[in-house]
């Protein structure tokens, strides 16, 4: 049974045996970042006020995530539109549960800050290209993060897996991967922006599927590499592989929905995995964007590529948290991402962390956050 921190939004008939699997487990955080120019088109994602912004904001989340607050970080957080990044939530949990730490750069400008393993990829050229990634370096990716997936099943065989990502625009190249495959998306996904940019990004996505007309012909990794981004590819080999022993809650809204959706297409091909093993974990407030339709893409999935994923939220609420940053995830702004609706959902999970204790670790890690920029601004002043 869920506790009441979490709630179920489809693919019911798969929760109480998934349950199972993670009943007295701890949980293992892997996160995949990369990088794709979508995120440098204006008003496409406000992950980042600027371009700049985007395309350095997976090196910030990743050295908080990493090191929590300090006064000195070689990349700070950047400034949002409104909000503070959802890795504060990430941060918080991972304390709270000291949840072991992966991090995995997929395709990124720069080398991480921090520890990470680094995958032989490449950023993602803009979706509208039609030529994101080349082929083989999209299928060099897919073999990788299979690597990777059965590499962390066999050292951590008595724990379940939290697998988030950080890509900015990733909403849009999720949009592009799931038209695509054939999944009747349109209308449903959901943003950074307190109201999604539905037009701005079909229109970009139209431009890539423009160039790809022949995607009927195509294999789903060759319409991955055409228009989505390096962490699709890295998470469906990386969750395929792992789910052969290993249960794992893919943690993200829209994206990992996509990337749910990819997988069911390369198995069509003969790829195996365990679908009965994998969840999607996200928050509340992408569930509850009046804005979007996160909750048909389960079953939109289910009608084109055979499988419905579990599809679970935390029920998190910052209405009464002491940080005006954080209340403004109520107005809708940034919503998720780095793993912050699956982290909370583990953290209900493994020790029973109820809503209000989820929301005083995150005001508690803030309370420091501010304290150590303060230390800067005064060490500047």
């Amino acid at each position: 049974m869920l506790p009441d921190a979490i709630a179920c939004w489809g693919g019911e008939a798969r929760l109480n045996p998934w349950l199972t699997q993670v009943q007295g487990r701890s949980s293992l955080l892997a996160v995949l970042l990369a990088f794709t120019e979508t995120a440098l088109i204006p008003g496409i994602s406000a992950a980042g006020k600027t371009p700049r912004d985007r395309r350095y904001t997976a090196h910030a989340d990743a050295e908080f995530l990493y090191n929590g607050p300090t006064p000195y970080p070689q990349y700070p957080l950047p400034p949002l539109q409104a909000g503070a990044s959802p890795v504060l939530i990430t941060r918080a949990c991972v304390e709270q549960l000291a949840t072991p730490l992966v991090l995995i750069d997929a395709g990124l400008v720069q080398p991480l800050p921090v520890p990470a393993i680094r995958l032989a990829s490449q950023p993602a050229r803009c979706l509208s290209t039609g030529q994101a990634l080349p082929i083989a370096v999209a299928e060099q990716l897919f073999q990788q993060g299979q690597a990777q997936g059965a590499a962390i099943a066999a050292q951590h065989p008595d724990r379940w897996l939290v697998l988030g990502e950080c890509v900015v625009g990733g909403t849009s190249t999720a949009l592009a991967l799931l038209l695509a495959l054939g999944v009747e998306a349109a209308g449903c996904v959901s943003s950074s922006h307190p109201t999604c940019n539905h037009t701005q990004k079909l229109a970009i996505v139209q431009q890539g599927l423009a160039v790809i007309s022949d995607r009927t012909q195509r294999s789903p990794l060759a319409l991955a590499a055409a228009i989505a981004d390096p962490m699709l590819i890295a998470a469906a080999g990386l969750a395929m592989a792992a789910s052969q022993t290993m249960p794992i809650l893919l943690a993200g809204g829209t994206q990992m929905l996509a990337a749910y959706a990819l997988m069911a297409a390369i198995a069509r091909t003969g790829v195996a995995w365990q679908p009965d093993r994998i969840a999607v974990g996200t928050t509340r407030w992408v569930m509850a964007d009046r804005s979007a339709q996160v909750a048909q893409l389960g079953p939109a999935i289910a009608a084109q590529l055979g499988s419905e994923p579990l599809l679970l939220s935390t029920q998190l609420d910052f209405s009464q948290s002491r940080h005006a940053q954080l209340r403004v995830y109520e107005q809708g702004f940034v919503k998720e991402g780095v793993a912050a609706g699956g982290m909370a959902i583990a953290a209900s999970l493994t020790c029973g962390a109820t809503v209000e204790t989820l929301r005083a670790w995150v005001d508690d890690l803030g309370d420091r956050a501010i304290a150590a920029s303060g230390i800067a601004s005064a060490a500047t002043d």
